[in-house]
This record gives structure tokens, sequence and C-alpha cells, in this order.
């Protein structure tokens, strides 16, 4: 059984930044494509970045495109989204993923899904 732990959500006013971490503890996810969707209030979940298993690629939503960055350390079972340049727009719930099939941009991809950390941007 995976767990996925996410942290780093908050409040912060536009143009700020915030970093969110996703820990992964019950199995090394080191050969998973992890993934952060976010859900806002009224509609429906998104996806947002997503990372290959070694790091060598790297996939955005135009929206975030620029502003945010995704990374990951294997050894430490840990992957990360680097949020800049934060707009009202990106106020949602963020929800890291962990799965091995395509496409990456969508929810069904994904096996393990973490609980979800609110993330807040004031204008």
């Amino acid at each position: 059984q995976v767990q996925l732990a996410e942290s780093g959500g908050g409040l912060v006013q536009a143009g700020g930044s915030l970093r969110l971490s996703c820990a992964a503890s019950g199995r090394t996810l080191s050969r998973s494509i992890m993934g952060w969707f976010r859900q806002a209030p009224g509609k429906e979940r998104e996806f947002v970045a997503a990372i290959s298993w070694n790091g060598g690629s790297t996939y955005y939503a135009n929206s975030v495109k620029g502003r945010f960055t995704i990374s990951r350390e294997n050894a430490e079972n840990t992957v990360y989204l680097q949020m800049n340049s934060l707009k009202p727009e990106d106020t949602a719930v963020y929800y890291c993923a962990a799965g091995m099939k395509s496409p990456v941009e969508a929810d069904t991809s994904y096996a393990y899904w973490g609980q979800g950390t609110q993330v807040t941007v004031s204008s």
C-alpha cells in the first residue's frame, strides 16, 4: 500500500510563492510518474504538472507553464511543486498522485492519491 502526504499549502498574496511537497511511504515510487492536480470549489479536478520517473521529462498545464516547476528526489521518495507568481485563480486544493500510465494529464492514469493541501491566493 502506498500513502502520499502533501504539505506546504497555505495563504499567500497574489504574486507570492509556495512550495508544495509530497512524501510517499509504503513503497518506493522511483519508477512511477508523479503528478500534481488541483480542484477549485465548484470545478472539476484539473491537471497541473507531472514528472517522469527519472525526472527527465516534465509536463505542465498551459495555465501554470512558466510559473510552476515540478521536481522529484527519488532517494527521499518526495516530489515538489514550486509555485511562483501565484494568482487568485490558482486557489484550490492541490493533490499529489502516483501512477504508471499515460497520458499524464488524465487523472485516470494515477493509482494513488494524497489527501490534498489547500492553497489560497488573495488578491
